[in-house]
């Protein structure tokens, strides 16, 4: 079990810990990514700690001087409060120095932080993008786009990689860190770009387009009878104003939409861009395994680089564990322990280690795939199982220590 640290004190793994399978973690950690890329995205399925993953890397960052913004889709509140923030907006804040001083750690750069809002960042696209203040008040107005702005299948990922590239180029910050979103498909923001227009670019809505006249009316009687029929009894469920609503909406939307889909193309190239890291985060688990090995062989389709995998709460296997009497030795006046201390304390440490090597068990693919994967430049971090949540700096900067490790000087170690 890792000791806790004192404010500022640097992390590092137990003693005779060693990661799963043998496998050692890259000298220096992802410390070359935050030095050589402006963009890094941390990707993977929910639940493996992309977000305190992101958000550790950007302390890091900040701590070798560079300026920092970290864009999160919904951080852990007492993380944000940790930080000196009551609640994250989508508007930049940066983390006040007196923060980090409190902390006891030594941040010469900057951390800002935004909660990405899908609804927000689509409405700035669309006011981007209209030809007139006319046109971009009735797209907005409209009760479909109010729908499809928040809650259609691929918005959220899309409008993720727009704020991204929205904010890619700006010379306030010198590296920027993307928490991906939260989906059962970590695939899902790559393709988030085409699937999107695609949906609004389809059969059915030329359908409408075909139908809708300049008045601003909706006539069946220029569409096929077949199709008339279909729009026909949708209007009896839905009554007709509704379907005028739609109408109206992909009329308008079109008006915009080459420059929606010239938009699309450039935010999907941008991902792939040289200046772009993706960082892979796992948890031993089967599933998460899976997913991420699934990712790297999607990656690796795209001819995209897979730069780093972060294995997160990695349990210890350890190589040797004291003597009941050593134990004894230790804990003897610390009435807590109670009876039978020395006994409970080595069984813990059993238990553990059973636990690691079950980890190791399950990381056996990866293993094999980061074999490969290393031979083309990538890195591997693995990040103890912690006994305790990170929600604070102290505990935040232990995980930036582990991810991109430096001296007792503040140097990044080589």
């Amino acid at each position: 079990m890792t000791p806790p640290a004192r404010p500022g004190q640097p992390a590092s793994p137990p003693p005779a810990w060693r990661s799963p399978a043998g496998f050692e973690s890259a000298p220096g950690g992802l410390g070359a990514l935050l030095d050589s890329r402006r963009v890094i995205l941390c990707v993977g399925c929910g639940g493996v700690g992309k977000t305190t993953t992101s958000a550790a890397l950007g302390l890091a960052a900040a701590r070798r001087g560079k300026r920092v913004l970290c864009l999160t889709i919904d951080p852990a509140r007492r993380l944000s409060q940790s930080l000196g923030i009551e609640e994250m907006t989508t508007e930049a804040q940066t983390i006040d120095p007196a923060v980090f001083a409190r902390a006891g750690v030594d941040v010469p750069g900057s951390m800002t932080v935004m909660m990405l809002d899908t609804k927000s960042t689509f409405d700035s696209l669309v006011t981007q993008l209209a030809p007139s203040a006319e046109q971009r008040d009735r797209i907005l107005g409209n009760v479909l786009y109010k729908y499809i702005s928040t809650s259609l299948a691929g918005t959220q990922e899309y409008m993720a990689m727009e704020k991204l590239y929205a904010v890619k180029d700006d010379p306030a910050y010198d590296i920027i860190l993307l928490d991906t979103p939260p989906t059962t498909n970590a695939l899902d923001f790559l393709d988030a770009p085409e699937r999107l227009v695609g949906a609004i670019d389809s059969a059915a809505t030329r359908w409408f387009v075909q139908a809708f006249q300049s008045s601003g009316k909706l006539s069946l009687n220029l569409l096929a009878r077949s199709t008339a029929a279909v729009l026909k009894g949708m209007g009896k469920l839905t009554g007709s104003g509704f379907l005028e609503q739609v109408a109206s909406f992909i009329t308008e939307i079109n008006t915009v939409f080459g420059g929606w889909r010239a938009r699309a193309e450039t935010v999907s190239a941008a991902l792939r861009g040289p200046d772009v890291a993706y960082v892979l985060v796992t948890t031993p688990d089967p599933l998460c395994v899976r997913e991420v090995l699934f990712f790297a062989d999607r990656l690796r389709e795209q001819k995209m680089k897979r730069d780093a995998f972060v294995v997160n709460r990695v349990h210890p296997v350890y190589a040797s564990k004291p003597s009941p009497e050593a134990v004894d030795s230790v804990i003897a006046g610390h009435a807590e322990f109670g009876a039978h201390g020395a006994a409970r304390l080595l069984q813990a440490v059993d238990d553990e280690s059973r636990v690691g090597a079950l980890d190791r068990r399950h990381l056996i693919d990866l293993d094999m795939a980061i074999a490969t994967e290393r031979r083309g430049g990538s890195l591997r971090v693995d990040v103890p199982a912690f006994p305790y949540d990170i929600y604070d700096v102290v505990r935040l900067a232990r995980v930036s220590d582990v991810l991109a490790p430096f001296t007792s000087s503040g140097a990044p170690t080589t």
